[in-house]
């Protein structure tokens, strides 16, 4: 895909991953005709300087996308303001929750909304349209953790294994009909997430992160996804490991669960 006087929408965009990416397209002269993110200033912020440095090339959209009704209209309302939609990338994630045992049900439902739940809505608004016209972009931020799995917190592991398998099925189902699928399986990135002392933060799981391979910064991750996008890559791995990761664990899935019992053992302690 050709960047260039691309119509963008990217989610989760005020700060982290997705600010580097509504940065990175703009850079590659797309107009990012929302930049959408739950907080008014960060957002603001994004806006604000992109479009310093070319003025009316990038629009500010406020939405809490852990409600479905919000996924449809940031959708709607780009396309009513400033035509169609080109790419779509739902970026936006949450962290929440650790341990089985500990994650409440709001934890459980949150990581569900936002994951999972955002894209499949924003992908059921898009696609009539898309599919109509032989052509649309969906490019979604999972994470290595919906490849291999994420040491310490399950609600995360478990959305972002259904945000992989959405974007497969929809590359699957639709690929020949015109729409091109991307998802971005990253590790380490140095973001407030990854950070965060609650959350995904919580139960060892950054240190897990951290131990596994290098943390990179967004903006080199959004270098790699915009080679990816250009590519009309599927996979987009930012840590090539992940990929040897994943192979290993096709080739002999005991063996794999077996040495990420280790691993857990290792960073966080006990047998």
């Amino acid at each position: 895909m050709d960047l260039s006087g691309a119509h963008v929408v990217v989610t989760g965009a005020g700060r982290g991953i997705g600010r580097a990416l509504a940065e990175r397209f703009h850079q590659a002269d797309a107009r990012v005709i929302g930049v959408v993110d739950i907080n008014v200033g960060d957002v603001t912020n994004v806006v604000v300087a992109l479009n310093t440095l070319r003025p009316g090339s990038a629009y500010a959209m406020v939405a809490d996308l852990s409600q479905p009704d919000e996924s449809r209209r940031i959708v709607r309302e780009a396309r009513e303001t400033h035509g169609e939609i080109d790419l779509f990338f739902a970026n936006a994630g949450v962290g929440a929750g650790a341990d089985l045992l500990t994650a409440t049900d709001a934890d459980w439902d949150l990581s569900f909304a936002v994951n999972i739940n955002a894209h499949i809505h924003a992908a059921r608004e898009l696609l009539p349209e898309w599919l109509e016209r032989g052509y649309g972009y969906f490019c979604s931020t999972a994470s290595a953790a919906g490849l291999l799995t994420q040491i310490g917190s399950a609600p995360y592991s478990v959305t972002k294994h259904a945000a992989v398998g959405f974007a497969e099925w929809l590359s699957v189902t639709y690929g020949s009909r015109g729409l091109k699928v991307s998802c971005l399986c990253p590790m380490g990135v140095n973001t407030a997430m990854l950070n965060a002392t609650d959350g995904l933060g919580a139960n060892g799981s950054t240190d897990v992160v951290k131990a596994a391979g290098a943390v990179l910064e967004p903006a080199d991750v959004a270098d790699i996804v915009a080679q990816g996008i250009a590519d009309e890559t599927f996979l987009i791995l930012p840590h090539p490991e992940v990929l040897t990761f994943f192979q290993r664990k096709g080739v002999d899935y005991d063996r794999w669960i077996g040495g990420m019992r280790r691993l857990q053992a290792r960073v966080l302690g006990g047998p």
